[in-house]
């Protein structure tokens, strides 16, 4: 079944109400004249039967480049003519020329507007002054924001069509005839039927033993496996092949069959690995990729004849190949077991082909910087970086590139388009162009990709006509603006950090970070915010030189990165903001900062840093009055929330979980009663946790967090008070289940044999049963569960496990450690869905004694909930605040030098005030004995 399935379900799932009757519905079909190779339409015959049935009338308009044939659509039902305007939906695939809009009709297509791109612009004014409604295929989108009509599978099967073409006439020009030479380029064949039986004919030939031995085994690299690479790889198993493993690529490209060809599919895990530490884990490398680096060109590229490329590759994220890599891999003889036969000549190095159906300039595959067309579809890439689309015959790899594949299958890509599309129509019908689009009631799906409608810019995407005011020029010019500041990091925190600053529009602000398009996505979603490339780690220059232009640097970026920051900052004397702990190194900065005149400011986030201020609003409150605070106890934790928490661990990630995991084998240190608790690491922490009834209705416990006496001086309350305790906040049940982790030795951050990255593959239940010391991992499952019952004196541990999925026989990735390993398992198995919300609680409970000797137990409770269409709770409860005292900065509301806590009223009143402004309020509950 192809992937387009689940967006036809999605379809016809989705509630449609309906605008009128089908029966007074008209709709069209126009021409297209993008392109001479634009050959596909938005609905074929078949789809245009089943509209006529329902009561539809459907115009086509003539062409006779359309693969279709105009009899085809009239024996379906419709009616042929040029005139158009009767219809009050058309449809098309690609732009459609300014003098050819209808006014106020509804249009749908490929319009390629919504990033203002500047070619399109006159279409979008004429749209806008046409009142015409548009509709645009590529923001059709599910609830988690996956694309519902795309051309992805057509692309990738035409790709590989092209690929064999070009792959039999480049082993030609080397002096090379192969059965590939009967494989004609996609667009030659009516249709990848018959694309695929040239295919088959040729892996006949080739099980017949008919490759030459001069040019060894071939093999197939496919990265990623999505819809364009399965695509592809229907097309290459339409050869005699064999697939293996990454870890056996070399072996087949050394010593495989010359009557078959070897297929490898790649993904992030087998070339992708951290930098320190190695391993892979997928839900890290979505928020730091800058983490890791690419073991494509050397673990995998050196044994790939052809490598076939359909990964969607985000800025700023480790390449598949590189400039260098390619110097390297085309370099002569790279490959010298390449054999030589009967005088023929050998290959210059194994790698033959690319073909790059991502079709990303300067993207995954760094040396290509244009696209290939249609008309010509290959280039030789060589190591000294030329390009020559003229020859098949000379060095270098050969590429393909094309970026409108799947206008070479025009059939069976109008088939497959209009598949996806048809279930969506009806509710595209019910659109009256001429009515207010409130009138209506579309779908989400279709609403979310209404670009325009009635003369302007629907909510969604009024960004546009800023970013057209932008376009060409520098969104931040510090001679034009009043105050800049830079957002170092783009991570889940810039977004409300970003929303706040933005409403005082003498702010220029400017995002830099190495994943440039995440700071994209703000910049478009807050018109006037300058996105640029940065790796602070590895450029201090472009650092240094970003810092000078601004007024304040706020630092979201790793914490290990802040005293660079910080020190960059003093030097060229701008101030600073981060929400993360004042570390040491920032702390040895006071004196300096002081002297350039510069606030560094720290802990102006949610922990630390809403619990800063609620805690010294208390605090002063109290000893103003007379008061004196004998116990000052602090929890605080982000969770899911209660309906997403679902698991053992009543817990999950947003992003990788190892600090989490970590933190319950960590240390921490506290005051009890006057009595100094010390809790090692490694060892006792679980069983330090404790049921908190403050909200009896989320069944809540706490555990100690780190070292708590150090803030009963920060706070001023050393004297006084006799219990001091930080502390971290989880569902009841958490620490019982991390109890049984650790205890089986799965939070381990020790490097165990068994994880070996060289070693045998391993399953979840052979890992359990090494971690136990059982010999025999086959034995019946339920004497494993009797013995792990046994091993730790808890029925409860199976049950864990097995809803874990650990003690499945499913292949693990291993990662060094047992926790890294279970890290990686559950960053994707309990990661928290686009659909969930978060939650964050904060829990203060201070015992005072006032001056009649009266005890007061005061709570103070912060609960946010994360919004399911917007920020989450720990982006707000985070980026709000540190947005604050940035605001404080720039308006001079905080003019103290140095390295600073946010521990002077003058500064934690107004923050304060201004997050319950932002509907970040606590409450307070007391009692009295």
């Amino acid at each position: 079944m192809w992937k387009a399935r689940k967006f036809i379900d999605l379809a016809r799932k989705t509630p449609i109400r309906r605008y009128g009757t089908s029966k007074d519905k008209i709709i069209a079909i126009r021409r297209e004249d993008q392109s001479i190779w634009e050959r596909r339409a938005p609905f074929a015959p078949s789809h245009v039967r089943k509209l006529v049935k329902k009561g539809v009338k459907v115009i086509v308009q003539p062409s006779n480049r359309r693969a279709y044939p105009m009899p085809a659509y009239i024996n379906a039902g419709a009616t042929v003519q040029e005139d158009i305007s009767e219809a009050s939906v058309i449809f098309g695939v690609k732009q459609v020329p300014v003098n050819q809009l209808i006014p106020e009709k509804t249009y749908c297509m490929f319009s390629h507007t919504i990033k203002a791109q500047e070619s399109n612009l006159p279409l979008l004014d004429a749209i806008l002054e046409k009142r015409i409604r548009l509709i645009d295929y590529e923001k059709l989108m599910d609830e988690k924001g996956n694309r519902v009509v795309a051309f992805g599978k057509m692309a990738g099967i035409a790709g590989s069509v092209n690929i064999l073409h070009g792959l039999g006439l480049r082993l030609l020009a080397l002096g090379h005839h192969t059965p590939f030479m009967h494989i004609g380029p996609a667009h030659n064949y009516r249709n990848s039927s018959m694309a695929r039986q040239a295919v088959r004919d040729a892996g006949y030939e080739i099980a017949l033993g008919l490759m030459p031995k001069s040019i060894g085994p071939l093999t197939f690299v496919f990265t990623g496996s999505g819809n364009v690479s399965q695509g592809s790889q229907e097309v290459f198993q339409e050869l005699p092949h064999e697939y293996v493993t990454p870890e056996f690529l070399k072996k087949a490209a050394e010593h495989g069959s010359l009557n078959k060809v070897y297929g490898c599919e790649v993904r992030r895990k087998h070339y992708l690995e951290r930098k320190e530490g190695g391993g892979f884990d997928a839900a890290e490398y979505e928020e730091h990729p800058e983490r890791y680096v690419s073991t494509f060109s050397k673990k995998i590229a050196p044994y790939a004849s052809v490598i076939v490329n359909g990964i969607y590759w985000a800025v700023n994220s480790p390449k598949l190949l590189t400039i260098p890599d390619a110097k390297h891999l085309l370099k002569p003889a790279h490959a010298p077991w390449l054999p030589t036969s009967y005088g023929a000549p050998s290959l210059p190095h194994r790698m033959l082909g690319i073909c790059d159906i991502s079709a990303d300039p300067g993207g995954s595959i760094e040396f290509m910087n244009e696209c290939t067309t249609i008309d010509t579809p290959f280039c030789l890439y060589d190591a000294d970086r030329n390009k020559d689309t003229n020859s098949f015959n000379g060095p270098g790899v050969l590429v393909c590139s094309i970026d409108n594949m799947p206008t070479q299958i025009p059939r069976e890509s109008t088939d497959f388009f209009g598949d996806l599309l048809y279930p969506f129509a009806f509710d595209i019908l019910q659109s009256n162009a001429k009515d207010p689009l409130e009138k209506h009631q579309f779908s989400p799906v279709v609403h979310g990709a209404i670009i325009a409608s009635n003369g302007s810019l629907t909510p969604n995407y009024e960004y546009i006509q800023e970013l057209r005011k932008t376009a060409g020029k520098s969104r931040v010019n510090k001679e034009e603006m009043e105050k800049n500041v830079l957002i170092l990091g783009a991570g889940r925190v810039a977004s409300p950090l970003v929303e706040y600053l933005y409403r005082d529009k003498s702010i220029g602000l400017r995002i830099a970070c190495e994943q440039r398009e995440l700071g994209d996505a703000i910049s478009n979603q807050y018109p006037g915010v300058d996105s640029v490339y940065l790796n602070a780690a590895e450029n201090p220059a472009a650092l240094q030189e970003l810092v000078k232009k601004s007024d304040v640097v706020v630092s979201i970026l790793p914490a290990s990165l802040h005293p660079r920051v910080a020190r960059t900052c003093v030097e060229e004397g701008v101030h600073m903001v981060t929400a993360s702990y004042m570390s040491d190194e920032i702390r040895d900065l006071h004196e300096a900062a002081r002297s350039a005149g510069v606030t560094i400011m720290n802990e102006v986030g949610l922990d630390p840093g809403i619990d800063h201020l609620l805690a010294l609003e208390c605090l002063e409150e109290v000893k103003s009055s007379g008061g004196r605070i004998r116990s000052f106890e602090s929890f605080c934790g982000g969770l899911p929330a209660p309906e997403h928490s679902d698991n053992p661990l009543r817990y999950k990630f947003s992003w990788s979980p190892r600090g989490a995991l970590l933190n319950t084998v960590g240390s921490a240190r506290y005051l009890r009663k006057g009595q100094i608790v010390e809790i090692c690491k490694g060892g006792e922490l679980m069983r330090a946790a404790r049921p908190l009834n403050f909200l009896p209705g989320f069944n809540l416990e706490g555990f100690p967090n780190r070292d708590s006496i150090k803030y009963a001086k920060m706070y001023g309350i050393e004297e006084e008070a006799t219990t001091v305790l930080r502390g971290t906040l989880r569902y009841s049940g958490f620490a019982e289940a991390a109890r049984q982790l650790q205890f089986l030795g799965l939070l381990d951050t020790e490097n165990h044999p068994t994880l070996h990255q060289q070693g045998p593959e391993v399953t979840w239940r052979k890992l359990i049963c090494d971690l136990l010391g059982l010999d025999d991992h086959n034995m019946f499952y339920d004497n494993l569960r009797n013995k792990i019952s046994e091993r730790t004196g808890s029925e409860t541990a199976v049950d864990i496990l097995e809803e874990l999925g650990l003690l499945d026989e499913a292949k693990i990735v291993k990662c060094g450690t047992p926790l890294d390993t279970l890290t990686h398992h559950l960053s994707a198995k309990l990661a928290l869905e686009k659909n969930e919300r978060d939650l964050v609680i904060l829990r203060h409970d201070i015992g005072i004694v006032w001056p009649d000797n009266k005890m007061e137990n005061r709570g103070i409770n912060l609960v946010v909930y994360g919004d399911s269409d917007g920020h989450s709770a720990m982006a707000k409860t985070v980026g709000y605040p540190t947005a604050i005292a940035v605001k404080m900065i720039l308006d001079g509301e905080i003019q103290e030098r140095g390295c600073l806590l946010p521990f002077a009223q003058e500064i934690y009143r107004p923050m304060l005030q201004r997050l319950r402004a932002e509907g970040l309020t606590s409450t307070e509950t007391s009692k009295f004995s």
